[in-house]
């Protein structure tokens, strides 16, 4: 639905859910900040709302006609916030519950690329009585080992050789009970932002840290973004259909990233699927919107306005 279509008196009272209790609290905070500024110079009656133990009872009683999703991480991006608002009978941006769900889930968002055919680096589970050689064969070194249901690079370390697996398993446990080692993958880093059906221009990403870990995403100065990415039409065409397929693989929809990595040889691998992304100042969606023609403001209208037309909803 594009904007000159929307009518925001439609949207009638909105709530921007952000804060949470997860680990990327802090980020959602900055995310909900922004597009709720955003929503208010459109014209949309929108309310903040930081979400506690009593979230549901304050969107019982403040008489919401839908919500804007801006948490980030488990209890907002997972389908549980999902779940409730279908429970309270409220419209809500983004992914549904199943979409949420895999999308946090790294594990088995991975098999079921893998089961679509589609292409994701070699995993395997790591736990405390894992044999760190064995690992290291099977996934092949040098490796990244990651909490399962974390997002902003939380808790992510790079190994290069089996004795680093036991450190980097206890960094990674700490966030999560369920921790992957990944294989590392040399190549070229882009994200590809979706709004509706559609892929935005992809961004490359360029880091002097060892990976685009959360100090490279929300504080560095030194991350550079590339957009136009830099690539021929007709590859960067088939990196989107690729987002795109991932995307739709896990049931995500309205908005959202797919992360991907491109090695020395030209193929593409899948890293993951951010079902509620950064709307920060350092974010790639809105960075991605911008080089489309799509500023800020007309970004999370758009987002919104998908709750309207059913795009969102069953």
């Amino acid at each position: 639905m594009a904007n000159h279509e929307v009518n925001v008196a439609q949207f009638g009272k909105v709530a921007v859910l952000m804060g949470g209790r997860s680990a990327e609290r802090e980020i959602s905070l900055k995310s909900g900040a922004a597009v709720l500024d955003a929503l208010r110079r459109a014209g949309v009656d929108a309310h903040g709302l930081d979400v506690g133990a009593d979230a549901l009872e304050q969107l019982r009683a403040g008489g919401f006609d839908r919500a804007f999703i801006a948490l980030h991480g488990r209890g907002g991006e997972d389908g549980t916030m999902q779940g409730a608002l279908e429970t309270l009978g409220l419209p809500y941006t983004g992914s549904r519950v199943l979409g949420s769900a895999l999308g946090m889930d790294k594990l088995r968002c991975k098999q079921l690329w893998r089961g679509a055919g589609l292409p994701t680096p070699a995993w395997a589970l790591l736990g405390s009585d894992s044999d760190f050689e064995a690992v290291a064969r099977q996934v092949g070194l040098p490796l990244i080992v990651k909490p399962v249901h974390e997002g902003s690079s939380i808790g992510m370390t790079k190994v290069d050789s089996a004795d680093g697996l036991q450190q980097a398993w206890d960094a990674a446990s700490r966030y999560d009970h369920t921790v992957i080692a990944e294989r590392w993958i040399e190549g070229g880093e882009y994200t590809a932002a979706i709004l509706g059906q559609q892929p935005l221009p992809l961004i490359r990403l360029e880091t002097p840290n060892t990976f685009y870990d959360f100090e490279a995403k929300y504080q560095a100065n030194t991350t550079r973004y590339h957009c136009p990415c830099g690539l021929a039409a007709e590859r960067e065409a088939a990196l989107q259909h690729l987002a795109l397929d991932a995307f739709r693989a896990v049931d995500a929809r309205g908005w959202g990233r797919v992360d991907l990595l491109v090695d020395g040889e030209d193929r593409p691998w899948l890293l993951e699927v951010n079902t509620v992304p950064g709307m920060t100042d350092h974010s790639l969606v809105p960075m991605a919107a911008k080089a489309a023609g799509i500023d800020f403001e007309q970004l999370v209208v758009r987002i919104l306005a998908a709750t309207l037309d059913g795009e969102e909803q069953p």
